[in-house]
């Protein structure tokens, strides 16, 4: 279980505005109701926001090490916010860092309304000074809070601002406990007073000019659950996500830690970033180790592949990796951790005292290639978890494979990617990302010696005329467009269905055409045809994850669930005609 965090406060602005009651209902489903196979579709968070992860830093790696000369919370001021900020300006912010995510330790009590307030022991300016700071940088401020209804503020009785109400009126009775500490008041999300409570948290934050919120304590967990001993934390989320949205400020919303998968449908509607594991810190005198931090994740993070990417992202936690003297791991586990961050399309925010970055650090945190990578925005899908050695892979809009390779075991191996395993045949063209190489043409296969948790990073391109093989996974149902029955006869209308990657999934694009089962996809009625060379056959999988006819431009589409038609319509940019290759 992760160590206890220190209440901290958040940023945001504008007016408090009064919410209708209809928008302020219960908040999701009855505890135990959501088995995730009966949920419907996942939206998208209704900020907009998350169309890739975004990257930076964040504070909590430094409040927690005990490596000499840091002491806690402590850490948390003004003065370092700054410290990290000027040199995330000169080094970091060129490749793309720019949120500085204050965490736990920043706050000191609340106001009247019962609204948390800086600590001006350690914040002498307030927050909207440190807001302002950053933001003449071209940065984003970040900060915390956790959920629930602090005891302070329900024993005060504090008003609740722009209402008639007061902090007793909108606690769950009898009095429960919630968050995954057990330490705040659960909060009756039936009472539209509830909603207004952290409308008006949230526009303070939104005035203080807060651009992340990071919500802690969020559950159910994978280690607490929602029962007789704890309450869902579900509604947190949602009055949370609209009280946000409602300042008119875009602030990114992550909630942690260690979520819940089997609610992976409810949380993407809500939240930008999903805590996925729990602390990568060790809470020991370096910042991290390998059996705490990094190994467990590669297990863990098979659960959520089927349900990243754009709009919400696995946030893997910060990445240590930019201090060796402090990181508490080898170089080559240094690497793989910053390959797999990537290869995960996970938020890429750095855990370390940036003043002390070395050289080493330094590369890994700003080589193009590899950012590039995680920004692409297409999570990689592990081949085999079996072993300890490893090959992960997504496919990409221009055919190429993403590859990354790994070895969690405990001495040198031998690590291959079979072309046959990623959709491949014939020959193709490898590179290594991070030392921007071209390492040739190979036929069948890629193998690398790889040390004791080591890695490699690869783009995999089949030759000219070599085609690749996919599944194609429908973003806004988490379903797999099939051929119904391995049906071959000209004009089957093609369905999307729980995805189970036998050969009726198994979409090939060779030049423009969609091929399953030796047919071809047609528009404009989205049915398979024999393969021929009419325009009506013709498709671009496009880098957003759109697939649109030539002919018309039209994108391939799907309303309903398992078994529904798939059909050509306008292109709208909803998640129905958004489609990752797998």
């Amino acid at each position: 279980m992760t160590n206890r965090r220190v209440f901290v406060p958040v940023l945001l602005a504008a007016a408090v505005l009064a919410v209708p009651a209809a928008a302020l209902a219960a908040a999701g489903p009855a505890p135990g109701s959501a088995a995730r196979a009966a949920q419907p579709a996942a939206a998208r968070p209704a900020n907009g926001l998350g169309q890739k992860p975004y990257m930076g830093w964040s504070s909590w790696s430094l409040e927690s090490t005990r490596f000499p000369g840091y002491n806690g919370e402590s850490f948390i001021t003004e003065a370092n916010v700054k410290k990290m900020s000027n040199v995330m300006a000169s080094k970091l912010q060129a490749f793309g860092y720019t949120y500085v995510n204050i965490d736990s330790g920043w706050s000191n009590g609340f106001d009247s309304f019962g609204r948390p307030r800086a600590d001006s022991g350690k914040f002498p300016d307030g927050i909207a000074a440190v807001a302002s700071y950053v933001h003449a940088k071209g940065q984003k401020l970040g900060i915390y809070y956790i959920g629930g209804l602090n005891p302070s503020v329900y024993d005060r009785n504090s008003p609740i601002q722009g209402t008639a109400c007061h902090a007793r009126d909108i606690a769950v009775q009898p009095l429960t406990k919630t968050n995954s500490w057990m330490t705040n008041w659960a909060i009756n999300w039936s009472n539209p007073c509830a909603q207004a409570y952290i409308n008006s948290i949230a526009n303070q934050f939104a005035s203080w000019g807060v651009d992340f919120l990071k919500l802690d304590g969020i559950t159910p967990t994978t280690f607490r659950n929602i029962g007789p001993s704890a309450t869902d934390g579900r509604g947190d989320v949602k009055a949370w996500s609209q009280a946000l949205i409602q300042t008119g400020r875009p602030i990114w919303l992550t909630i942690s830690w260690s979520i819940r998968h089997d609610f992976a449908s409810y949380w993407k509607q809500y939240a930008n970033g999903i805590r996925v594991d729990t602390d990568v810190e060790c809470y020991c005198n370096t910042i991290v180790t390998w059996d705490h931090s990094v190994k467990a994740r590669f297990k863990d993070l098979t659960l959520w592949a089927g349900d990243i990417g754009p709009g919400t992202w696995a946030d893997m936690d910060s990445v240590d990796v930019g201090v060796g003297a402090m990181d508490g791991i080898t170089n080559d586990e240094r690497q793989t951790v910053m390959t797999f961050w990537a290869a995960e399309s996970a938020p890429l925010y750095s855990g370390d005292d940036l003043t002390k970055l070395d050289s080493f650090g330094l590369s890994l945190l700003t080589n193009t290639e590899v950012i590039a990578v995680d920004q692409a925005a297409r999570p990689a899908r592990p081949v085999s978890t079996s072993t300890s050695q490893q090959v992960w892979a997504a496919h990409n809009p221009d055919g190429s494979v993403t590859v990354a390779l790994f070895n969690l075991g405990s001495s040198t191996a031998t690590v291959t990617a079979k072309w046959s395993d990623l959709g491949l045949s014939g020959s193709a063209a490898v590179r290594d990302l991070w030392s921007h190489t071209a390492l040739g043409s190979f036929t069948g296969s890629f193998s690398a010696s790889l040390p004791k948790h080591g890695s490699r990073l690869l783009r995999v391109t089949p030759r000219s005329g070599g085609a690749t093989t996919s599944t194609l996974v429908n973003q806004g149902s988490g379903r797999c467009l099939d051929d119904p029955g391995a049906n071959t006869t000209d004009g089957t209308h093609v369905i999307i269905w729980d995805c189970h990657g036998v050969s009726n999934q198994q979409w090939t694009v060779s030049g423009h055409q969609l091929q399953v089962l030796g047919k071809c996809l047609a528009a404009p009625t989205a049915v398979i045809a024999t393969c021929d060379t009419s325009a009506i056959q013709q498709w671009n999988v496009n880098a957003d994850g759109t697939v649109t006819a030539v002919a018309s431009g039209l994108c391939l589409d799907v309303t309903g669930t398992a078994n529904s038609p798939v059909k050509v319509a306008t292109c709208t940019g909803a998640p129905s005609q958004h489609w990752r290759r797998v």
